[in-house]
């Protein structure tokens, strides 16, 4: 497939160029070690497309290492079962200066975390990416917002440098293609979605067993925690012009009481959401330092990404988020007041 081709049904999607594509394969080639990273608190997108690119490498001869820069490391429970983890390294044990550094899902640097002097550092700097706020802080940018997942673009890299598709690859990719469609339930489902993920489940990876450890496994806690957090939720009929906003948040205590990590509350946005009456739904969800991770989402009426960009985060129209530092009802105040109109 071709970048036309994997951009073709999003309108006014500007595709990778074919010169820069055949740069990044030169470049890659020529490698002998690459150093992969891909956000902090990764998701099934990022780490996902990271490993699926690390073993393609690694079955070129390539020396790989790949990381995210948490201070706390470690690979969610959730994403466990991805193949590859075998390349992973912590921040510590990743090279300062890279000749070759490729980032994956990450729209700024900041996003990289620990890992930002290496990026910094690099001789070049590979930005994999979709999301429409990246500017390319690289020396090189396969960006293409028109895309459904970074895990898009990864597999059109792959394919390019001449390595085919296996089961354990596949898994990694569609893992990021199923995060960041919502399941095949966003507006970014295209044909060319569909057709992907049929040459995915071609290899005889198992659509069945990937959706049950992304959606259908969580610890007993995690429903003590769960109804804690809809106790206190919070209808704003007001906010987002009027189209309201549903919100509540998790705190260290909450999860403390149920000895939960604080990767286990991640998809909580997703029940939140369903509320008939809110186009924007909201979870603060305070981590291990004592911040607010929040996230958001969109029923399409709302570019939560542009509000959660003035807030000093990033993501996409219809989900996005961003750290807080300022106590909750601070913080659910700030983000209604640059809450954009309806569209």
């Amino acid at each position: 497939m071709t970048p036309k081709e994997i951009g073709a049904d999003h309108t006014g999607a500007p595709a990778v160029p074919e010169e820069t594509w055949r740069r990044a394969v030169e470049l890659v080639t020529a490698a002998e070690e690459v150093a992969l990273a891909c956000h902090v608190s990764p998701d099934g997108d990022a780490l996902g497309s990271m490993l699926a690119t690390g073993q393609a490498l690694a079955a070129l001869g390539k020396r790989v290492v790949a990381s995210f820069g948490d201070q706390r490391f470690g690979v969610p429970r959730l994403l466990r079962f991805l193949p590859g983890q075998h390349l992973l390294v912590e921040p510590a044990g990743y090279p300062a200066a890279p000749a070759l550094m490729m980032t994956f899902d990450a729209s700024t640097v900041e996003r990289l975390g620990l890992l930002g002097d290496s990026a910094a550092k690099a001789r070049e700097l590979v930005v994999v990416d979709h999301h429409p706020s990246n500017a390319g802080f690289g020396t090189m940018s396969l960006i293409d917002p028109g895309v459904a997942a970074t895990a898009v673009l990864a597999e059109e890299l792959i394919g390019r440098l001449g390595v085919p598709l296996n089961k354990d690859i596949a898994t990694c990719l569609y893992t990021g293609l199923v995060t960041d469609t919502g399941s095949f339930k966003y507006d970014s489902t295209t044909p060319a979605v569909h057709e992907l993920a049929a040459r995915l489940i071609a290899t005889g990876l198992s659509p069945e067993l990937i959706a049950r450890d992304l959606y259908d496994r969580s610890p007993f806690g995690y429903l003590r925690v769960l109804g804690a957090a809809l106790s206190r939720a919070e209808l704003d009929g007001a906010a987002a012009g009027g189209l309201g906003m549903v919100w509540t948040y998790v705190t260290r205590a909450d999860r403390a009481l149920s000895g939960l990590p604080y990767d286990e509350v991640e998809g909580m946005i997703d029940i939140v959401r369903r509320a008939d009456e809110a186009e924007v739904a909201v979870v603060l969800k305070e981590d291990d330092d004592g911040a607010w991770q929040v996230s958001t989402r969109s029923k399409g009426a709302i570019d939560v990404g542009r509000a959660c960009h003035l807030l000093g985060g990033g993501g996409h129209a219809r989900a996005a988020g961003f750290t807080s530092y300022q106590p909750v009802t601070q913080t659910v105040a700030a983000l209604r007041g640059v809450l954009p109109p309806p569209a």
